[in-house]
């Protein structure tokens, strides 16, 4: 019985250890480079890049159109 909780200890300590390195290792790290959510050009230029052709094979799924 000792060394099961000896073990249960262990384990426990292991992996709070594990999880506080993890933590901590989302703290502190930066970006390198900064997101870019949103283009310039709004939404409007996103739209007219999108491809004209539906992508989904011809199984009877309908391609939503954007009417413009």
């Amino acid at each position: 019985m000792k060394f099961e909780t000896f073990m249960l200890h262990g384990l426990f300590i292991a992996s709070l250890l594990v999880c506080s390195l993890i933590l901590a290792a989302m703290v502190t790290t930066s970006a390198t480079m900064p997101v870019q959510l949103a283009h310039e050009n709004g939404i409007g230029a996103q739209l007219l890049a999108a491809p004209s052709s539906c992508a989904l094979p011809p199984d009877g799924v309908i391609c939503p159109r954007v009417a413009g």
